[in-house]
């Protein structure tokens, strides 16, 4: 008995010295490892650091103001704005919270809050309408509340596979982040501040670059940021609790009437993985493309002059592969030309 519990007592130290080794290497790394630097300005708006990058001059075109989706950031957007920046004026900004952006001590994150904060952070750094709102994913639903807001100062709209404020009603899917990996999202917060998720990425991780068509630096940036602060998690979770009352504010929004639309909506919805899980709950994934691709047929039908496009992409190689991007611009950029020959 005596020997079980000195076996016991002996693993107890060994395991306990190695979590104070792990805490120790893990915070010398969050201090002496370089931190990732924002590539845009980081700009207050009542109190709030907010990160906008703004490109190319103010011409006669409307100035484009890009919503990246609910676990994205400025870097997931690089080829739409750089495909558009020698022509017109682009913005594009981290939300509240969001990556390089500081959260506000705001209790209350309306749907509301978020277009005011930008309409706000446009005012600040001498931006004035006319604007084209893009949106991809979950950024769409945000653009149609500022929009329903700021209606004088919007004269046109691009969806890029985004999101449907009755998504979760009418697909298998009924949540941004679910149950189980929510949980994961809040270990993961704490590894990232400890230093420790960033510690084992660098030592053991040697996964190879994934960026889907970013490049490598840009894709590098996100996911330093990703290692090591434990915020971009908990955005990621915040955003979660948000997601159905935003859906449900941008459902609320007025119809778009002759205001032009655009809706680029991706072909390639779920990955074979994800498939092959629908399938075992008895649920047809082709049944949910196919509800996916009418609900995006209901934002074109927003505006008397909706287009929708149809692309051969994923939700995510739609904006981060340079060729499904260039597409997407040609598109906005005539969009743009033809609402300046109509002042």
């Amino acid at each position: 008995m005596k020997s079980i519990l000195k076996v016991f007592k002996f693993l107890g130290k060994l395991i306990l010295g190695i979590l104070i080794v792990l805490l120790f290497l893990g915070l010398c790394y969050r201090l002496f490892s370089p931190k990732p630097v924002p590539p845009g300005k980081l700009v207050n708006v009542n109190g709030t650091n907010i990160h906008v990058r703004a490109e190319g001059d103010k011409k006669s075109l409307p100035t484009v103001i890009i919503e990246a989706g609910a676990h994205s950031n400025t870097d997931m957007l690089h080829w739409i704005a750089e495909g558009l920046k020698d022509k017109t004026r682009v913005i594009r900004y981290d939300r509240d919270g969001k990556w390089f952006s500081e959260a506000s001590n705001s209790d209350n994150r309306s749907p509301e809050f978020y277009a005011h904060q930008l309409h706000e952070l446009l005012a600040k750094t001498g931006e004035k309408p006319p604007y084209i709102l893009v949106g991809h994913s979950m950024g769409g639903p945000y653009t149609r509340i500022f929009r329903d807001l700021y209606p004088n100062e919007v004269k046109g709209m691009v969806f890029i596979d985004s999101s449907h404020p009755e998504q979760w009603n009418r697909l298998a899917q009924k949540e941004l982040v679910p149950e189980g990996q929510a949980r994961i999202l809040k270990i993961g917060s704490i590894l990232a501040d400890l230093g420790i998720l960033g510690l084992y990425n660098k030592i053991f991780s040697k996964a190879p670059y994934q960026g889907d068509g970013l490049p490598k630096e840009v894709y590098s940036r996100s996911q330093s940021l990703t290692n090591t602060s434990g915020d971009v998690y908990t955005m990621f979770l915040r955003e979660n609790d948000l997601t159905n009352a935003v859906l449900k504010r941008a459902g609320e929004a007025k119809k778009l009437d002759s205001l032009p639309v655009l809706v680029f909506t991706a072909t390639e919805q779920y990955k074979e993985s994800q498939k092959e899980k629908y399938r075992r709950s008895g649920i047809d994934p082709e049944k949910q493309v196919q509800l996916w691709f009418g609900m995006q047929k209901e934002l074109k039908e927003l505006s008397s002059q909706g287009k929708q496009i149809i692309m051969n992409a994923s939700h995510g190689s739609i904006i981060t592969k340079k060729e499904n991007a260039e597409v997407i611009n040609k598109e906005i950029l005539l969009l743009s030309e033809n609402i300046e020959k109509q002042k």
